[in-house]
């Protein structure tokens, strides 16, 4: 027969060895003699919380200790089942107890620290670390542990080093590397992060987790191809795991990979359909493929699962207006703002959609640019600093113009003339470039420049500071309230001197944008009241057209009605310009001209259907061309006898190019800038005849003309040589008419500060 102790040290060895079935037997057969004997019971219940049985387990530890087993290692083990049922507070009762017995105890402390991460107490567990650490300085777990606390406070280097000492303290510690990358990554050290990850992936070869990381930050690091190779690797290891789809989608999206990347967004919400983030991607790769009911849908069914996801409501806002839907657009900007009220592009966003909607007037616009203001400008003005530039009103000028267009755009095609006439022995050029991609017309104002600087990862901060130093006189912003604008950098009033012009005929709100530059056919003098900025007058037109710019190759050609034999009209302005009122009247013109065509640009989509059920007419009366190259674009105006214009917000540039290919445009005469386009360009080509001022009138103007075939034919032959003779395309002129807005402006502000 074994004693007692016998029995003991045997269960012990039996349990060491993984036999726990045969340790536990010895142990009831010890508590059968001795029922409270302390370790026993706490051994039992250690052998018991092993086997895979915490409450059964939890129990026999909690006799253990009624019964005197109050030594440190029987509380460690308690708190230990504590933690795996995670009742951490309990747990960490425990381990102080357990420390309280023996002060110098690191794993007690380790024990703790842990709790107090899971409980969220980070500064707690840090200190507990460092006590861990002070006890026994060679313990890899405890590094890594450490570095985990000190990284999710953003002590990152102290994380990495923590991460680095684990490493090196045990030559096979892969979890280590992970996080040494992941520290690195937050630090920006992307290449760190790669090393990391591939060191941690050569010591286990099949670490999910490691290929998941290593992929991110390949991505972030612009290393998109292997990046994708690696997802792979990893759905083929982890192939129920919707994280592998979600981002192999992403890094196919930005690889422009549409379908690929339609494809795998499908598969991650197949296996996680409540993910709002991945209906967000599926909406973006949906939107790229102008598949845009179905990109709308996806997008809708993200905010239904988050109704504050408002980078998904912001893009959703964007698929209605381009669609025609603006009041839904409106929406969805006002609902984004309500989830992040201090959002400024969508805040602009919603204020660009109101200049299309028929229902604002002049006066609301105002009061809502002026609330942009307020919302987002005005807490900034604490920082403006007094300029110390030379007020010398003849002085050559440094001109700073700030845009994220000098690209091949339509903003940066009407502005390269501006650009390229630029008397540079009076106006030093500097760009301030915030382009999403540079392309090959990017180049064209890069020649153009004395200076260029990207601002485009600068902050608004940064970037005015740059400007301060460059002592710009005179800011020029050419974005308005446009996708990417830099508003805020002018709300900090980095130069003397701040005007707005280029994006658009209109106002910012802005109280530090001093002036908008104009031309008196836009902005008749009672239009002041509309604005917060001065209006200068200088232009002859607001826009100065280049054939070369332009890519302007196609010649007009022949009326088309004339070998049709019947009449086209046309519109290929963006599609949100066409609302209810519109269509209202071209239904009218379509009633009054029986025969006639109408042909309109617009994506794909079921606003097609809707258009031509508002307009009321067969299906083939009605064509539709899609969005396509600039050159094929053109070309289109071969099928158009007569353009439409649209209300309340013209079409600017389109109607330029139908005018340059031949096409007169019947427009109607609006109570803002956006709405007087047609009127300013026709004006300045003499033809104000086709300009109307009530929508009656316009209607005449429409179908009268309709049925003047020799008028059209003669306006075909003649309509690009008056815009080559007319201020709309002098780019000399325009160009001295913007430098005498600048001189005047400058004369301004120096007047009070001459001798």
């Amino acid at each position: 027969m074994m004693t007692v102790q016998q029995m003991l040290s045997l269960a012990v060895q039996e349990q060491r060895a993984g036999r726990l079935s045969e340790a536990a037997a010895l142990y009831r057969q010890i508590l059968s003699q001795q029922p409270d004997h302390p370790d026993a019971l706490h051994l039992l219940g250690y052998a018991t919380f092993q086997s895979g049985r915490p409450q059964e387990a939890l129990e026999l530890i909690r006799r253990a200790i009624e019964s005197g087993g109050q030594r440190e290692d029987c509380l460690c083990n308690l708190a230990v089942v504590l933690e795996s049922l995670g009742r951490h507070a309990e747990a960490a009762d425990a381990y102080r107890q357990a420390v309280r017995l023996v002060p110098q105890f690191p794993e007690a402390l380790f024990g703790l620290a842990n709790c107090m991460t899971a409980m969220g107490d980070t500064d707690g567990a840090i200190a507990a670390y460092r006590e861990t650490l002070a006890l026994k300085g060679d313990w890899p777990e405890a590094h890594n542990n450490f570095g985990i606390a000190l990284m999710s406070r953003g002590d990152l280097q102290d994380a990495a080093d923590a991460f680095d000492r684990a490493a090196a303290l045990r030559p096979n510690f892969p979890e280590a590397l992970l996080n040494l990358g992941s520290a690195r990554r937050k630090q920006g050290r992307l290449d760190d992060a790669v090393a990391a990850y591939r060191q941690a992936l050569a010591q286990r070869p099949d670490y999910a987790e490691a290929l998941l990381a290593l992929a991110q930050a390949l991505r972030e690091a612009g290393g998109n191809d292997e990046a994708i190779d690696l997802y792979h690797q990893y759905i083929a290891r982890r192939p129920d795991d919707p994280l592998g789809y979600y981002h192999i989608g992403e890094a196919l999206r930005e690889s422009r990979q549409w379908t690929e990347a339609t494809a795998a967004l499908r598969k991650a919400l197949s296996l996680r359909p409540d993910w709002p983030e991945a209906f967000f991607g599926l909406g973006c790769a949906l939107q790229s493929q102008k598949r845009l009911d179905q990109a709308a849908e996806a997008l809708r069914q993200a905010t239904r699962l988050r109704w504050d996801f408002v980078d998904a409501q912001n893009l959703l806002g964007n698929l209605m207006k381009d669609t025609g839907q603006l009041r839904q657009a409106i929406a969805c900007y006002q609902s984004a703002l309500a989830a992040q009220p201090h959002h400024a592009q969508v805040h602009s966003n919603l204020l660009m959609t109101l200049l299309y909607c028929p229902d604002q007037d002049a006066g609301e616009i105002l009061r809502q640019q002026c609330l942009w203001d307020q919302q987002h400008a005005q807490p900034l003005r604490a920082c403006i600093q007094p300029h110390a530039n030379d007020p010398n009103p003849r002085r050559p000028l440094r001109i700073g113009y700030v845009s994220p267009d000098f690209r091949d755009h339509v903003v940066g095609r009407n502005l390269l003339p501006l650009f390229a006439q630029h008397d540079h022995r009076q106006f030093q050029i500097f760009c301030y470039s915030n382009i999403p991609g540079a392309d090959a017309f990017t180049q064209h104002f890069v020649a153009c420049a004395d200076f260029w600087r990207e601002i485009t990862a600068l902050d608004d901060a940064q970037a005015a500071e740059l400007v301060r130093k460059d002592q710009i006189d005179i800011l020029v912003d050419l974005a308005g309230h446009t996708a990417c604008h830099r508003l805020l950098l002018f709300a900090r009033k980095p130069a003397p001197v701040q005007v707005t012009f280029g994006g658009y005929p209109g106002g910012t709100g802005l109280a530090t944008m001093d002036y908008r530059l104009t031309d008196p056919r836009l902005d008749p003098p009672e239009s002041d009241a509309h604005y917060v900025e001065r209006s200068l007058r200088v232009l002859e037109s607001f826009w100065c057209y280049d054939a070369q710019a332009m890519g302007l190759d196609a010649l007009p050609g022949p009326l088309p009605a004339l070998s049709r034999g019947f009449l086209t009209f046309g519109c290929l302005n963006n599609f949100c310009k066409i609302n209810d009122p519109v269509l209202a009247l071209w239904k009218q013109v379509l009633e009054a001209t029986p025969h006639s065509r109408l042909m309109l640009l617009a994506p794909e989509g079921s606003h097609r259907q809707r258009t031509i059920e508002k307009l009321g007419v067969a299906r083939e009366r009605v064509a539709f061309v899609p969005p396509r190259r600039r050159s094929d674009y053109l070309k289109t105006y071969h099928r158009i006898d007569l353009g439409l214009d649209t209300f309340p917000y013209n079409g600017h540039t389109t109607s330029l190019d139908a005018l340059a290919m031949g096409v007169p445009v019947v427009t109607l005469v609006g109570d803002r800038a956006v709405g007087r386009a047609g009127w300013s360009q026709l004006f300045n080509l003499g033809l104000q005849e086709l300009a109307a001022h009530t929508p009656e009138q316009w209607v005449r103007l429409v179908t009268d003309l309709a049925c003047d075939l020799p008028r059209l034919a003669q306006l075909r032959s003649t309509l690009r040589q008056q815009m080559e003779k007319s201020p709309l395309m002098d780019a000399p002129r325009f160009a001295r008419n913007v430098e005498s807005a600048y001189r005047q402006m400058w004369r301004q502000w120096c007047q009070p500060r001459s001798p």
